[in-house]
């Protein structure tokens, strides 16, 4: 078994590869300092736009990373993903961009204004079950009968160290982080982001950040196994769902997480307000759920540095009227 010192090393190696690897064509976004909300918590608060990025989420910096990695032979004859959106959204646009024919499989309950997303970048749509793993399943299978490589959205270290290149911007940014929030779905996001911090040497108090009606990483890591939990309807789809039984996510959030909060559907819908009318940040439920978490938690670190990792601003009109209304 590797070493803590040896995870690092490799975490640190993968996503500065990445860094520049995918860098014409993905966008360094902004780090912004939120005044509202830095008087509120009594803390210097920073906000993460990755709701700005291509996309309009982080994924794309993961999908454009396993692509790249592959050789020219076998993404040409296609790519296959499953996603309940933001991940498709972005298997698709780096399959344009390097023409690569590309497949996406979602579940039953995927989100219209997702959806169309992924057909604005060239892809087909196939749907299968009502469960992101239920999607997963059908595309891996399809993916080894015909030969095509399959791009989970989190389980595969190149994918990891694409979603990490978040931590290396964060590093060039900002010389303190004594908080940083991230909303935790499959963890490829956390695992990149907190591995390549503190393989810097960043002194940094990681908070996975999930909501109550779809905990599975934040239940399987207090359990010390991955469960197979139910979620239930919630505003943040883009971290609900399952997560695979062999997820390589698994033990590196349990390694590089410090600490765990869950949220209700109230706060997430409070916090996606409040990044609007504060700090005129169109944000998604899962964006919600790591502000919303970061709101719980503030006045753990007064005076500290917060940032808070808004990973994504693809939200629909209705999802959105229901959370104005």
């Amino acid at each position: 078994m590797a070493s803590p010192g040896d995870l690092l090393y490799r975490i640190r190696e993968d996503v500065e590869s990445a860094d520049l690897r995918i860098r014409p064509y993905v966008w360094e976004t902004p780090l912004a300092r939120a005044p509202s909300l830095s008087q509120a918590w009594g803390a210097e608060v920073y906000l993460k736009l990755e709701n700005a990025q291509v996309t309009g989420s982080f994924k794309a910096r993961g999908a454009m990373n396993r692509l790249l990695t592959t050789p020219v032979s076998q993404r040409a004859l296609g790519v296959l993903a499953a996603s309940t959106g933001n991940h498709g959204a972005a298997v698709a646009y780096a399959a344009r961009q390097l023409n690569v024919p590309c497949t996406v499989f979602v579940p039953g309950d995927a989100r219209e204004v997702k959806l169309a997303a992924i057909r604005s970048w060239g892809a087909a749509i196939e749907v299968h079950g009502e469960d992101c793993v239920d999607a997963e399943k059908a595309a891996r299978t399809q993916a080894d009968k015909r030969g095509l490589l399959y791009l989970s959205p989190y389980n595969d270290p190149q994918v990891v160290a694409g979603q990490g290149t978040v931590g290396a911007e964060l590093s060039r940014q900002i010389d303190r982080i004594d908080a940083l929030f991230i909303a935790i779905g499959g963890g490829g996001l956390a695992a990149g982001t907190a591995g390549y911090l503190k393989a810097v040497g960043r002194e940094v108090t990681v908070v996975g950040c999930s909501p109550n009606a779809s905990p599975v990483m934040h239940e399987s890591v207090k359990a010390g196994l991955l469960l197979n939990l139910p979620s239930a309807p919630t505003l943040s789809d883009g971290t609900s769902g399952g997560v695979e039984k062999d997820a390589i996510t698994f033990p590196l959030c349990r390694a590089l997480i410090d600490r765990w909060v869950l949220v209700e559907e109230e706060e997430i819908a409070a916090a996606m307000r409040s990044s609007i009318d504060g700090e005129h940040q169109l944000i998604e439920g899962s964006a919600g759920v790591a502000l919303a978490s970061a709101q719980k938690l503030a006045s753990d670190f007064p005076g500290g540095v917060i940032v808070v990792l808004l990973c994504g601003g693809n939200v629909g009109v209705e999802t959105l009227r229901r959370v104005l209304c």
